[in-house]
């Protein structure tokens, strides 16, 4: 194993630079009337549910270390950066909230970052998350990155590029990233607009909802209280059905439209479609099962991996390989996929016999990955014969 503890040749102290990036692009603002920002974003269910679908899959999956050998590849379980990233990053964390944690940066702010503590010897000792609002991003007239953070007491800390392990989504200038929220913030406000009103509607009332007609002579001051009297008997759900009386004379007209009238439900369905075609996330992950059927649930889950996961799943790879491992010609990180894409028992069970008789795969491998026991000489069995009779 070959550690380089004079990696870093970078001066902290008088380092010019004379371009500013902000860890976090303007994510807040108004839209729909409505404000939008990554708080009122995560209210919307579709929204929180795409993100913990990604987040909360990208910090599950096994993360290993491997080996570069003459046979291929094996885990490099001795090696420093193994227990930080299958078993405790830091003192406080299990591997999957640290990797959950910067995966919800990702998606709601674009940018997640970790500072690397190092031992003496250069090798990474601990992986500690850093909000990405703390954040700002130098660079230097030569065009290296520093990354200034802000710790709890206020004081800046300057970070050299390899002190930190930034992940970024969707770049405009390869420095910073943006997030979907960013991006598409009118579709996240309608998403917000129509909820408000909808909780409004069922707040005053689904029905009656219009104007008065006061008979002729009604003062001023008396239209006020029958108003009052109307919002205090009509308005809000536990009035509502209740049977409305009104002073001789005075009509009750109806000039608003129903929740019905204005296809709110309809409305409300496209909301989670487009939130979800934000994230790239198929619709049944976040349980919305109107176009689910039996025989296509486990073709979504494939999409999933392979056209929304992977994209994340390759940032987490590249972004350790470039700056966490020293020795890139021998070791490397990968995620292991393959208990996303099995399948049911007896898709594998096809799989397992057809790789078995084809001689590339082992027996005892396919128990591997059933996460069997091994059993010493099963791999010395002769393969079964299609056409042999049955004894």
């Amino acid at each position: 194993m070959k550690w380089n503890p004079f990696k870093r040749t970078e001066q902290r102290n008088n380092t010019p630079a004379y371009d500013t990036y902000y860890s976090s692009l303007a994510v807040g603002g108004d839209s729909a009337g409505v404000s939008v920002n990554t708080d009122t974003a995560e209210s919307i269910s579709a929204v929180y549910a795409c993100v913990a679908a990604i987040s909360e899959t990208v910090g599950s999956l096994p993360l290993y270390v491997f080996k570069r050998t003459d046979k291929g590849r094996e885990k490099a379980t001795k090696h420093p950066l193994y227990k930080l990233l299958h078993d405790t990053p830091n003192d406080y964390q299990t591997a999957l909230e640290f990797r959950e944690q910067l995966q919800r940066h990702v998606l709601l702010r674009g940018n997640a970052y970790a500072e690397i503590i190092r031992d003496n010897a250069g090798r990474p000792s601990a992986l500690l998350p850093v909000h990405p609002d703390r954040v700002t991003i130098l660079r230097t007239a030569q065009g290296k990155l520093l990354y200034d953070v802000v710790d709890d007491g206020g004081r800046t800390k300057r970070l050299l590029a390899d002190e930190v392990l930034h992940i970024k989504y969707h770049s405009d200038d390869g420095i910073i990233g943006r997030s979907p929220i960013q991006v598409a913030r009118d579709t996240i406000g309608l998403a917000l607009a129509e909820r408000t009103h909808g909780a409004k509607m069922f707040e005053q009332g689904t029905k009656l909802s219009g104007v008065i007609e006061t008979a002729p002579g009604t003062t001023k001051e008396q239209a006020g209280q029958i108003r009052e009297s109307w919002a205090q008997g009509q308005a809000g759900v536990n009035n509502h059905g209740k049977t409305a009386v009104l002073p001789q004379g005075a009509k009750f007209n109806t000039v608003s439209m129903t929740l019905e009238d204005a296809d709110w439900i309809a409305a409300r369905r496209l909301s989670i479609v487009e939130c979800c075609r934000l994230f790239r996330v198929p619709p049944v992950m976040v349980a919305d099962m109107e176009a689910a059927n039996y025989s296509n649930v486990v073709e979504l889950a494939r999409f999933f991996v392979t056209n929304t996961l992977r994209r994340h799943l390759v940032a987490w790879e590249q972004a350790i390989n470039r700056v966490l491992v020293n020795d890139p010609t021998t070791y490397f990180v990968e995620h292991n996929v393959e208990g996303l894409l099995r399948g049911d028992s007896l898709t594998r069970a096809q799989f397992y016999e057809r790789a078995i008789n084809d001689g590339w795969m082992l027996r005892s491998e396919a128990r591997r990955l059933e996460n069997m026991p091994t059993i010493e000489g099963v791999d010395n069995v002769p393969a079964k014969e299609e056409n042999a009779p049955a004894v």
